[in-house]
């Protein structure tokens, strides 16, 4: 398992579309913070983030799906980014970058207003009391989102887990957030016009959840502007 985790980081060095900058580029100032479109991209698409992207494939896959968008996947776990990474490479998608940095950080990796959207899919629900500020449906994590979102940018959940579902309408509801939509039973209903495209991409993960019965829950909301 170990060398494995080793040949991964080692791979990870060679695509030109993973990033992986160190505290001091950060504080320095990293170099693609508020260029990703004009330095990366090279073109002017709509830039969707996925925070917590595991490994990778729901980023590859909306960026298969949505061509004249940018995606960009965000995790502190290289080994497991590395599959998406190294999918993205071998099918050629130039809409698709991975950035290996703590989720914490995200206000260096990006400028103000330079998102469109934000996925947040199945993250870790951190269900002691003391860690709710590492929840990324917290206000402290709401409060780094608004500076990088563009205004009327919309925040995407989807998440197996009740607790964090309900804590996420609760932060919603408590700050004047916008909910555009909520689904406590994504796939009761697949063909519904709201959800179709969000069923269409699935997680490892989600794929062994539902194959368990669980029950997979979805919400989309805006920001409240100030």
């Amino acid at each position: 398992m170990a060398k494995r985790k080793l040949q991964r980081f080692a791979e990870n060095e060679t695509f030109n579309h993973f990033f992986q900058p160190g505290w001091e580029e950060l504080s320095a100032g990293f170099s693609l913070h508020g260029k990703w479109n004009s330095d990366f991209f090279r073109n002017y698409n709509p830039v969707i983030i996925e925070v917590g992207c595991g490994k990778g494939e729901y980023t590859v896959e909306l960026a298969k799906k949505y061509t004249t968008k940018n995606f960009i996947g965000i995790d502190k776990k290289g080994a497991r980014m590395w599959r998406g990474a190294k999918t993205s490479d071998e099918e050629k998608h130039s809409n698709v970058a991975f950035v290996r940095v703590r989720a914490e950080n995200i206000c260096k990796v990006f400028g103000e207003a330079e998102v469109d959207e934000i996925w947040i899919t199945f993250p870790e629900p951190q269900p002691n009391s003391p860690r709710h500020s590492k929840r990324f449906t917290s206000p402290e994590f709401i409060e780094r989102f608004k500076k990088i979102l563009k205004p009327g940018g919309i925040i995407h959940l989807k998440t197996d887990n009740d607790m964090f579902y309900d804590y996420t309408l609760d932060v919603i509801n408590e700050n004047g957030h916008i909910l555009l939509y909520n689904n406590n039973n994504l796939y009761l209903h697949p063909d519904e016009p709201e959800v179709k495209d969000v069923v269409d991409v699935q997680t490892h993960y989600e794929k062994i959840w539902l194959e368990q019965g669980l029950t997979i829950k979805y919400l989309r909301f805006k920001l409240k502007e100030d």
